[in-house]
């Protein structure tokens, strides 16, 4: 496993690779190279992982995998194939390896960091044209997209249909800008990019949606370009069952809803509540004062919706402030 001391090393060898002589003649004219580093989240993936490496080899300065506690020969295939590998002591999620993956990374500088499922479902010879957008400074974030003009993929009907209904469910909380494939591994990041993608914290597969929502938080510049995705003839295209994996992802997209509209999730429902309350006790004190009657249970509803509600909005309001609080640490670690 490759050790941190091993990946400051590295970290001077790719600085002298994107730096070097500008006309190869003797003078001392610097030239600037950009610095393409490839990495790739695995679990289980020893049937494709070589492949998967031997091709972005040919398109980056330094391959890196995060194994993810696998309980095959997936790192020590990928260590032979000459890619930096790093290992999670067990299976702790794709958001946990892939940010552990964007650290280490993060300490080589690279011009444009790209990440690539190890399964073999992305076509690594693509990655040119995710690079592309971030090497003219036309994106920050460039998402490799299965839903856009000139994308591929050989995906079974119901596969094609759990993808939209996901990619319907989690789109309004990314707030990426209509981003259509919010669910795509495959994704090039500028360097301005990586110190946003720090802050992301999901440990599973919500990490894709997560960074959307971050990225335009912190008003990054998205595009998505089209790419091919195979299923046929890929042996674990998911390590997880569709209803586990769509469940998970359903549940990352609610937790960043609560966490970015706090007043919205929170807040107008406790409104409501309490509004409603407030009527039913007007309503109750105008019977009672007219004919002398006290409805118990009327009364206990009312002060049920009233308490709920101004609970709902004191929650909202917390959150909120925390929520604007954590920004403004992030904005502040970013800047």
């Amino acid at each position: 496993m490759t050790s941190f001391e091993e990946l400051r090393t590295k970290k001077s060898d790719a600085f002298n690779a994107w730096y070097g002589n500008g006309n190869g003649n003797g003078s001392s004219e610097v030239r600037k190279k950009p610095l393409v580093i490839v990495c790739i989240p695995a679990y289980n993936e020893d049937k494709a992982i070589a492949s998967v490496i031997m091709k972005a080899q040919g398109h980056a300065d330094l391959v890196m995998v995060g194994d993810d506690g696998s309980s095959d020969h997936t790192a020590e295939i990928a260590r032979k194939m000459g890619a930096d590998v790093f290992r999670n002591p067990k299976n702790m999620g794709k958001g946990v390896t892939l940010k552990m993956l964007m650290d280490y990374a993060r300490e080589l500088n690279p011009s444009v960091l790209v990440t690539i499922d190890g399964d073999g479902q992305h076509d690594p010879d693509e990655i040119p044209r995710l690079v592309e957008p971030v090497l003219k400074n036309e994106a920050d974030v460039v998402v490799g997209s299965r839903y856009v003009a000139g994308a591929w993929m050989d995906a079974p009907r119901y596969r094609r249909f759990g993808l939209r209904v996901i990619n319907a469910l989690t789109r309004p909380d990314a707030e990426a800008g209509g981003v259509k494939d919010t669910q795509s591994g495959f994704r090039a990041y500028s360097s301005r990019a990586l110190g946003v993608m720090q802050w992301c914290d999901s440990s599973g597969f919500g990490i894709e949606e997560e960074q959307l929502a971050k990225a335009a938080q912190h008003k990054l510049r998205i595009v998505e370009v089209p790419i091919s995705v195979r299923y046929n003839g890929v042996e674990n295209p998911s390590t997880k069952t569709p209803v586990r994996h769509g469940m998970e992802l359903v549940r990352g997209a609610l937790r960043i809803i609560v966490e970015e509209r706090p007043l919205l999730v929170f807040g107008v429902p406790g409104v409501v509540l309490l509004v409603a309350g407030l009527i039913v006790g007007v309503e109750l004190l105008l019977t009672f004062n007219s004919a002398r009657y006290f409805s118990v249970p009327t009364a206990l509803i009312a002060v049920f919706f009233v308490f709920t509600g101004v609970m709902l909005d004191v929650a909202a309001l917390m959150l909120y402030g925390i929520s604007r609080i954590g920004r403004k640490i992030e904005r502040k670690g970013y800047d």
